[in-house]
């Protein structure tokens, strides 16, 4: 990420010779160097632990901090056995229980406790994840606006003994895994898919990769279990692989179209029955798109900071938000990555047949912000592809509202444009004229600074 950041700043105030380096240049390469030496050997990914974001230093503003402040208060408490505690964590945290998907792939925090008799049950909402292994420890994730995920830790063991009374804390370990390796140089959540062995041992030679809704259907849920039905095609979970002669064998088939897990492990240890394919669906698409938005944030603060500085070290000031080529470089990537996430652009298809547990789409669909004409971007569409209107609700997010403005005001622009033309360009022809008028018609009647922005710039057409 620094390099790429570089190439961008390195071009601002045209193309210099190092002897013929504009005065801009050489400042930005002296800010530049102080920012390299700040960064370990090695360790570029770790660019979020410094200025501006100090993202360990930092104090997030999330539900875990308002919810710690609760407990410590005494207005809640959290206690009895495994299974109340975490029923009363996702009630306060507000996450459907209905959410639950199993993961028996070792590669968490607690892979010693994890197996496929013995999974790891992960419960979400649109701003919060709670993973949860039977006499193991809680995990949590919640989203912060501008940090990004936060990672914590909660014993439920220690509130039982009364050893200590409930204690988030925040887990610095999360990120050997979610601080750079898996995701791109930024505190991330991600779902993998890979082959394990009979013991949920992670199987590397056939690979491992990160999914989102790009990927194929027949690539997912490796390590995990996956209730519902889809058709004939078929998917990696619920399947182990064998290691025989340097070749990795599994019949895929017998993962195939599962609707009881009672044959795995006891589920009567957990919340719900299920891992539901619909519910795993959502949450491949939500990790990808808050990756997206936290990444672009990070990156389009840096340059705004990059920007002050180099304003003061030129005694300059400009009226344009945007002063440089290389600064509107990073922000015109930025636009382009949240819009195609926004827009599931490139997303894989789905198969026919594909069902999923109507209580999970009725706990997704509670929060959700219909048109008057009872239209939202929570509505299922599952005839080959997941939404009905392909525009992600985590539009309405409070990591996406607290985006820069000047990164807002263009992607809000871009959105304008693509939902308005008559003939869409090439790039999202896949969204047909309905779909993006009632794409147009739900953000302006139920997201209010999308409807602010579409009025002032109806306001200056007429002008015009």
């Amino acid at each position: 990420m620094i390099s790429s950041i570089a190439g961008n700043l390195l071009c601002c105030g045209g193309c210099a010779t190092i002897t013929g380096m504009t005065n801009q240049n050489r400042i930005f390469l002296r800010l530049f160097a102080g920012m390299l030496a700040l960064v370990p050997s090695g360790r570029a990914t770790e660019l979020f632990e410094q200025p501006p974001m100090n993202y360990s230093a930092s104090q997030p503003q999330d539900a875990i901090t308002k919810l710690q402040e609760r407990l410590t208060a005494g207005a809640i408490t959290l206690g009895g056995h495994d299974r109340e505690i975490v029923s009363g964590l996702l009630r306060e945290l507000q996450i459907p229980v209905e959410s639950q998907v199993m993961v028996f792939s070792k590669t968490s925090l607690q892979r010693g406790r994890i197996s496929p008799e013995h999974p790891r049950a992960i419960y979400f909402s649109d701003t919060c994840y709670v993973g949860w292994v039977p006499s193991g420890l809680i995990e949590i994730t919640t989203i912060d606006p501008k940090l990004g995920p936060i990672f914590y830790s909660f014993d439920p063991n220690a509130i039982r003994s009364n050893v200590a009374p409930a204690n988030f804390v925040r887990d610095s370990d999360c990120l050997r895994c979610h601080g750079g390796t898996f995701v791109r140089g930024i505190p991330g959540v991600f779902v993998r898919s890979l082959h394990t062995d009979e013991n949920g041992e992670p199987l590397l030679k056939g690979g491992s990769e990160v999914v989102d809704f790009r990927t194929p259907f027949v690539d997912r849920w490796g390590g995990w279990y996956v209730t519902g039905k889809h058709g004939r095609t078929l998917h990696r979970g619920n399947v182990f692989t064998q290691e025989k002669d340097d070749e990795l064998i599994v019949d895929f088939k017998r993962g195939a179209n599962v609707t009881d897990l009672a044959r795995f492990f006891d589920t009567g240890r957990y919340l719900t029955n299920s891992s539901d394919i619909v519910a795993l669906l959502v949450l491949e698409h939500q990790t990808a798109m808050q990756n997206t938005i936290t990444q672009a944030g990070m990156n389009c603060r840096r340059m705004l900071d990059y920007q002050q500085a180099l304003q003061r070290e030129l005694k300059e000031s400009s009226a344009e938000e945007l002063a440089y080529a290389s600064v509107r470089s990073v922000f015109d990537g930025a636009v382009r990555e949240i819009v195609d996430d926004l827009l599931f652009y490139k997303e894989a298809a789905l198969p026919d047949g594909l069902e999923g547990s109507p209580a999970f789409q009725q706990a997704f669909q509670r929060n959700a912000r219909p048109s008057a004409a009872g239209h939202s971007l929570k509505e299922f569409s599952l005839k080959g592809r997941l939404f009905q209107n392909r525009c992600s609700y985590l539009i309405y997010s409070d990591s996406f509202l607290a985006l820069p403005p000047q990164l807002k005001k263009r992607v809000y622009a871009r959105l304008q444009q693509i939902l308005s033309e008559e003939n869409v360009e090439s790039r999202y022809a896949y969204l047909g004229k309905d779909e993006r008028t009632r794409i147009a018609t739900i953000l302006v009647a139920t997201h209010s600074e999308f409807q602010t922005f579409q009025a002032r710039t109806d306001s200056a057409s007429r002008q015009h």
